[in-house]
């Protein structure tokens, strides 16, 4: 029942004094209120509101968790990017800077240009601005690695890892993108085999990712029996990089191989095949926490996978990232923090189907 309702004019004059606001937010309300009606099929049925059960959420709510051997504060992982020779450094120092204020893990864009020179170093050496405290992870390309082991240098590996101080290495898996790319290489042997001999030859932790398309059942299956340090979905919905190969070669080759970049699998695709990867493999399973990435477009998507999923998981973002660091860092604050605001009230009301 409306208070309002028991209130003489001068009662009720007198209240909404003390509310400077009330007038022009009725105003709003009543205007906005056939703009504001949400039809049946538009709402998100992936979650019960639970509107009684849950105080408004305090600032810094979500409870500190262990991912990767270190405490982090919120579920969110800063996906592997590059953001070009010019804007690199500043995207980089930017997020490492966003990463260390809000308590989530980063991987670097491609390390590649470091594995023999150190010209371009500045722009990935961040570990001061991230803290010694959260995972922060170099990337390397699985044709690099394959190289290195015929050439017999995968000590360059360890090198990289140094003088970065990066606690272990992602091995980004891109077979597509590589064939799809003008310029690109050709993998000798299959993936798996690589990641395999780099696990025999690092002592580093290792994250294996796809790089917009994900993975399907049996290379999970394979992954996931492997002593890794998480598996990366990169899942088909985010940044496709065998498309953005493609945009870049000639219009024959696009109109015959643009099907090629819609081939892939779904976060949550992914994420129903490990959970049935969990019981088919039982203790055989050694990889137990997942980055869950590819398509994850805000908070409320996020916070389904990884409850979705029944191992350890945060949700990776890059494009979205991307876009908000390549200026002021301020407007990179702003964006992470609603991102993290919107977890903290999903935590308080929302649970998954």
């Amino acid at each position: 029942m409306n208070d309002n309702n028991n209130l003489t004019a001068s009662q009720i004059s007198k209240k909404e004094n003390h509310d400077p606001t009330a007038e022009s937010r009725k105003r709003d309300h009543i205007e906005l209120a056939f703009q504001s009606q949400i039809e049946e099929g538009k709402l998100d049925h992936r979650f019960y509101y639970e509107p009684l059960l849950a105080a408004h959420p305090e600032k810094n709510s979500l409870p500190d968790f262990d991912f990767l051997g270190k405490k982090m504060r919120a579920p969110i992982w800063v996906s592997s990017m590059t953001g070009g020779t010019g804007f690199a450094g500043i995207i980089n120092h930017n997020l490492a800077r966003a990463c260390k204020d809000f308590g989530m893990g980063m991987g670097l864009g491609s390390c590649r240009s470091l594995l023999f020179s150190d010209e371009h170093l500045k722009d990935f050496d961040v570990r001061n601005l991230i803290g010694e405290d959260l995972p922060f992870y170099a990337n390397l390309g699985i044709a690099q690695l394959e190289e290195l082991i015929d050439d017999n240098k995968i000590e360059l590996v360890n090198t990289l890892l140094q003088k970065l101080r990066a606690d272990g290495l992602i091995i980004h898996v891109n077979p597509l993108q590589e064939w799809l790319q003008p310029e690109g290489d050709r993998f000798r042997r299959p993936p798996i085999e690589t990641i395999e001999t780099i696990l025999e030859k690092t002592n580093a932790p290792i994250i294996v990712k796809e790089v917009g398309q994900g993975m399907g059942y049996e290379s999970l299956k394979r992954l996931f029996q492997l002593p890794l340090a998480a598996v990366d979905f990169a899942a088909n919905g985010g940044t496709n990089f065998s498309k953005v190969e493609l945009l870049r070669s000639d219009e024959q080759k696009q109109s015959i191989f643009q099907k090629l970049a819609f081939v892939g699998h779904s976060a949550e695709e992914m994420t129903i095949m490990t959970n049935q990867i969990i019981k088919d493999l039982g203790n055989k399973m050694r990889c137990r926490e997942v980055i869950i990435s590819g398509g994850v477009k805000n908070f409320l998507d996020g916070y389904y996978l990884i409850n979705k999923l029944e191992l350890p998981s945060i949700y990776g973002q890059a494009s979205s990232f991307l876009k908000h660091a390549r200026g002021d860092y301020q407007e990179l604050f702003d964006y992470v923090d609603a991102q993290v605001q919107g977890l903290e009230v999903a935590d308080a009301f929302l649970t998954i189907k």
